[in-house]
């Protein structure tokens, strides 16, 4: 059996993780956090529109949060490029690179997955995601240790439970964009240490990016040991910076 979260919950709403001392997304608004923390800071919008289909890789699932907004914002993307083809009678643009740029796949890792009625209240605040929330909770299985893939049509979702460092060494696809969306680097630093980081940039392929909420002195000079060039950028809400990179360094020593 995996390890379970131990959980607080704030205002009834916000799910804390008393092991980590630290909320699962900001308090402000969690969804509007991951929009602009991960989509915007990988680009996802823009690369989409070039035809791109970046594999996103994430540390901490969570409460799937990041990936059901995620899911949402490529849906608009591909229902704004078929209106226009259907009002331009252009044929759509084929996959860049060797990823179909009509399908989505994101890859998670998770060691403490919440039961199937904590994730389902954990979504609650946001209604416009409850149709794709349903979906996932339909197949949710946080008892299955190791790798699962879950299929909705052109989205999949290849979920690790268990440690990351064990999930990072038997990932099945190598990472375009990284989602670093561990707990506080003060309470989980295992899991923003530079051989966990090096372990994501081996992961990687040449020039995928990152980003992040955190942007601490020693994770970003982990992230650049390990191969990655880091910049800063205002975070999110009060949060007074966040992080992006892209990989420059093909093999690290």
């Amino acid at each position: 059996m995996p390890n379970t979260p131990e959980l607080v919950w704030l205002d009834n709403l916000t799910p804390k993780s008393t092991r980590f001392d630290d909320t699962y997304y900001s308090r402000q608004n969690g969804l509007d956090e991951t929009r602009y923390v991960f989509i915007n800071g990988n680009k996802l919008p823009q690369r989409w529109q070039q035809g791109e289909a970046p594999l996103i890789g994430e540390l901490g699932f969570g409460t799937g949060l990041n990936f059901l907004a995620t899911w949402q914002a490529w849906l608009s993307v591909q229902n704004q490029q078929n209106k226009h083809i259907s009002q331009t009678s252009n044929r759509p643009s084929i996959e860049k690179g060797t990823h179909n740029a009509s399908k989505l796949t994101f890859l998670s890792v998770e060691k403490y997955p919440m039961p199937k009625q904590d994730l389902h209240m954990a979504l609650s605040p946001w209604p416009e995601l409850e149709p794709l929330g349903a979906k996932l909770l339909a197949l949710w299985n946080p008892t299955y240790i190791g790798w699962q893939t879950l299929h909705f049509g052109a989205v999949t979702l290849l979920l690790f439970i268990g440690d990351a460092y064990e999930g990072l060494l038997t990932i099945p696809h190598s990472i375009d964009a990284w989602y670093l969306d561990g707990f506080n680097p003060k309470t989980n630093p295992e899991l923003w240490s530079l051989d966990l980081l090096r372990t994501v940039s081996e992961a990687s392929t040449p020039n995928a990016t990152l980003a992040s909420y955190t942007a601490a002195g020693w994770v970003r000079r982990n992230l650049q040991e390990a191969g990655f060039t880091i910049a800063k950028r205002k975070g999110f809400g009060h949060k007074r910076d966040m992080i992006t990179g892209t990989k420059t360094i093909s093999h690290i020593s």
